[in-house]
């Protein structure tokens, strides 16, 4: 063992000190960095942090802007909503029991509630979640009442969308719901969060960013169990409350008074629609889809047994037949095919073909409804001969007939801008050859030229055809929102009409084509003469019974729902008033029958209730002009 000298100690000792004495200081300096760095540099940081500790958050949401037809009467708003909000980690067993006994709450009504609390995920137990909403007044004061009693629990009042006119205009309105945890994924930065609701459907969807508005949040001191400290506790010093920002109002253009119309004269027939549009401008007055649902109910929550009602409900209430549905258009479509031959100068309209009540081509027969014997274009469109349409469609050919369809809209989406809108369609001998094994039978032309065969067409694009037939050739976006608002009137935007393109189609044409359909309802003989009101609006139009090709009837199936759904389609397409046209209209009653009897006379009455005074209205004289 080697031993050190006294000397050589001492200054081991020394040396071994003064590393000790450096370690202390270099930790006592790291010390009070650190302190530096929390109390001075990062104070705010955690100060912040140690107020979330004690503070809750209660978001604040905004005001949804109102929803108003164009004569300025409220089809959606906010009401108010009474809500209790509570902190499940703080929801025992007495808890529990004494919220249960001021809602009233029955055994499943408590086991529901139970239920949520359990469903909150770890990381959100100490945040108030929503547990009920839309509670009666009468149960929220006795939760406020008792409030100091409940620790975790917080009343909120929040607006819930309202829906004055229930089902009237649900498609073209729409709804609002809560975004789902999918939808949080894909809209990260646009302020929602769980619980939000957004618009699902129609205009509520579309204009979402300017109905939503921007929530406020509220800020509460709490202590460790989760009660509200009193004024005195709270911090003044920092802002408790952000104010909501509310969302701004929509006009529209819809009219609900001819919306109202349209549902009166629509009664007895239990599916289709109406759609109504300003000739001069493409603004939609009306858009009628039946059946519809309430748009109330979808708002509070439909019941699972609410949901599988509605979806196998055979008359689709979900589906909007204004826009979303695509139907054969019948005889509404021989303007087109009229046109077409006018146009390409192939068939004067003075051309006259003989109606046996058929056409043969070859061995195949085309039926006619009626025999019309010897006929003009004029009377053709009159009557509705089908043998007329037939002739001239043999020597128009099916690729003319559908240019101009496409050059009126036909076949094409109308960018009307709510839910999703079926493009329609309208067959080419191209199309025609491709899907079906490289043969063209001149057959399709015939069908096509009386709006059967695979001609589809919705009812908005078949009223924007008649919109431009009766303005001389204009043809419009349908506009379904005139100008966006705030709360105090002032106009935020402002959306003027806008044409879509101008239709090459000679006046003199379109003229004649009008006096034809002025006679579809003014003449003896006419399709629709039984339709029209006497010294009402004069009205033109064009009535179609679109045939429904269902098939074989299956033995297992109803009689009586088979007849129903083999029935024919009922269309009437007009304008009035017939000398000054003001207004279009599209009525399709599904599976209704012959048009002249069951959509004519609900058209005429929108329009007589629209445009005026019976007394006062005079039938115009047209003179005829003959291309």
């Amino acid at each position: 063992m080697v031993m050190l000298s006294p000397r050589r100690e001492v200054g081991e000792f020394r040396k071994r000190y003064k590393w000790m004495v450096l370690f202390v200081v270099v930790a006592m300096c790291s010390i009070v960095v650190r302190l530096f760095t929390l109390q001075l540099i990062q104070h705010d940081r955690w100060a912040g942090e140690a107020d979330r500790n004690i503070t809750k958050v209660v978001r604040l949401p905004a005001t949804r802007g109102l929803i108003r037809d164009y004569r300025g009467r409220v089809i959606a708003h906010d009401r108010p909503s009474y809500n209790v909000l509570v902190t499940p980690r703080l929801m025992g067993g007495p808890q529990i029991d004494a919220i249960s006994e001021l809602l009233s709450l029955d055994a499943p009504g408590k086991q529901r509630f139970r239920n949520l609390l359990d469903r909150v995920p770890e990381r959100r137990r100490s945040h108030f979640v929503q547990a009920f909403n839309d509670i009666s007044r009468d149960q929220y004061a006795a939760i406020e009442t008792h409030r100091r009693e409940l620790p975790g629990v917080n009343l909120v009042v929040a607006p819930l969308r309202s829906y004055p006119y229930k089902q009237l205009g649900a498609h073209t309105i729409g709804f609002l719901n809560q975004v789902s945890a999918e939808d949080l994924k894909g809209m990260q930065g646009l302020g929602y969060g769980p619980g939000d609701s957004m618009g699902r459907g129609g205009l509520e969807r579309a204009w979402e960013s300017y109905l939503r508005g921007r929530d406020g949040e509220l800020r509460v001191m709490v202590d460790v169990r989760g009660r509200e400290l009193d004024g005195a506790a709270q911090q003044p010093e920092k802002p408790q409350r952000k104010e909501p920002v509310p969302g701004l109002d929509l006009r529209l253009t819809l009219d609900m008074d001819m919306m109202k119309s349209a549902e009166r004269a629509f009664r007895g027939h239990p599916s289709g629609g109406v759609v109504v549009v300003d000739v001069h401008t493409g603004r939609v007055r009306t858009l009628y889809s039946k059946p519809g649902y309430d748009l109330n109910e979808l708002t509070s929550g439909l019941s699972q047994e609410r949901v599988n009602e509605m979806l196998e409900n055979p008359f689709r209430p979900l589906i909007d037949k204004t826009t979303y549905e695509s139907y054969f258009p019948g005889s509404t479509f021989k303007p087109i095919s009229a046109l077409a031959a006018l146009q390409e100068n192939i068939i004067p309209g003075s051309t006259h073909f003989d109606c046996p009540g058929f056409y043969m081509l070859g061995r195949r027969r085309f039926r006619c409804s009626h025999v019309h014997n010897d006929t003009d274009m004029h009377m053709a469109l009159v009557q509705s001969c089908n043998t007329y349409f037939y002739r001239l469609a043999e020597q128009v050919g099916i690729d003319r007939i559908a240019s101009y369809a496409r050059e009126f809209g036909l076949g094409e989406k109308t960018g009307i801008g709510i839910n999703t809108e079926a493009s329609g369609f309208v067959p080419t001998r191209e199309w025609y050859t491709k899907n079906h094994n490289d043969h063209f039978q001149v057959g399709f032309s015939l069908n096509t030229a009386i709006g059967q065969g695979d001609t589809k067409v919705t009812l908005i694009q078949l009223a924007m055809m008649y919109a431009a037939l009766a303005n001389g050739g204009t043809l419009y976006v349908p506009q379904l929102v005139e100008k966006v608002e705030q709360a105090d009137g002032t106009v935020v935007h402002e959306f003027p009409a806008r044409v879509r393109r101008q239709i090459k189609v000679d006046p003199a044409y379109l003229e004649y084509v009008k006096e034809g359909l002025y006679g579809v309802v003014n003449n003896r003989k006419g399709t629709a003469y039984e339709a029209r009101i006497d010294g009402g609006v004069p009205v033109s139009g064009k009535t179609g019974t679109a045939e429904v090709n269902k098939g074989k009837l299956n033995p297992k199936e109803d009689p009586r729902r088979a007849w129903y759904d083999r029935r024919s389609h009922s269309w009437f397409a007009a304008f009035a008033p017939a000398d000054n046209p003001q207004l279009a209209i599209v009525v399709l009653v599904e599976h209704g029958g012959y048009g002249g009897k069951y959509a004519a006379p609900i058209a005429i009455q929108v329009l007589q209730d629209a445009l005026g005074d019976p007394t006062t209205v005079k039938k115009p004289v047209l003179v005829s002009k003959k291309p």
